[in-house]
């Protein structure tokens, strides 16, 4: 139960007009604001990183993916892709000198990178001159630099 002295004071506030409120200060929403904009400040660049380390390594993969099919097919047709034919002879069968063609060597349709463009295809390789070059031209959409994504070592390059 509550006091008599705690009824009385609130009649009398209540006489008076005056009445209790309570809430925030705008300091005090000021403040919260602050310290969640900072919070965000620091912890969105990590996720930003994360997210775009998830898409090297999903480029990455479909590379290798994409070095599965071209293996099974040169040992099926006893040679990789022209750079004419590209990767789409591993979904269609080519049109010439394509003798052992049994199949196509990709589920789906040839893939695109993790940002949207097309895997670059070249046999005979400039850099894998025994093979082939396979490279995206990764985050930056510019062919040349550090951030693609290649076949070959980056010490012959």
């Amino acid at each position: 139960m509550k006091s008599l002295s705690e009824n009385k004071k609130k009649q009398a506030c209540r006489r008076n007009g005056a009445t209790k409120v309570s809430g925030f200060t705008l300091i005090e929403l000021l403040l919260v604001l602050v310290i969640l904009a900072t919070l965000a400040a620091v912890v969105t660049p990590k996720f930003t990183k994360r997210a775009e380390q998830a898409r090297i390594t999903g480029a990455k993969t479909q590379m290798s993916q994409l070095e599965v099919a071209l293996d099974t097919f040169q040992i099926d047709v006893g040679r990789f892709p022209t750079t004419a034919e590209g990767l789409r002879a591993l979904v269609e069968k080519p049109a010439s000198n394509s003798e052992g063609w049994l199949e196509p060597y990709l589920k789906r349709d040839i893939p695109k990178d993790s940002w949207g463009n097309e895997y670059i295809y070249r046999y005979p390789g400039q850099y894998n001159q025994e093979g082939y070059d396979l490279s995206s031209i990764g985050p930056d959409g510019k062919q040349g630099g550090d951030d693609d994504i290649v076949n070959w070592s980056l010490e012959r390059r």
